[in-house]
């Protein structure tokens, strides 16, 4: 299967020096998920270590989990990283999706 999410280039600077700064073991990946239902949920980013509900998948060298029961609602999206006036972090676009 190819990669159900993307990366921005923003996102995988910002991902890489957040893993080597804070020193995060090999083990964790970037957690991309819902929180909340399927229709009313947010989506939910953090580094995190797999589970056995988890697909693993390797995008752009990054390690990423996703849970096999949130695959289907976030198949398509775009993480990036912006940093703005108001501050900065992660946004999930969802703008990609077919």
């Amino acid at each position: 299967m190819e990669n159900p999410i993307q990366l921005t280039e923003n996102a995988r600077l910002e991902i890489r020096s957040t893993l080597q700064a804070n020193k995060i073991p090999e083990t964790y990946g970037l957690r991309v998920g819902m929180r909340g239902g399927a229709c009313s949920g947010t989506f939910l980013l953090g580094f995190d270590t797999p589970t056995e509900f988890d697909q693993t998948y390797i995008i752009e060298g990054i390690k990423v989990l996703i849970d096999k029961r949130h695959l289907m609602y976030v198949i398509g999206v775009s993480v990036d990283y912006e940093e703005g006036v108001n501050g900065s972090g992660y946004t999930v676009s969802t703008a990609g999706r077919s």
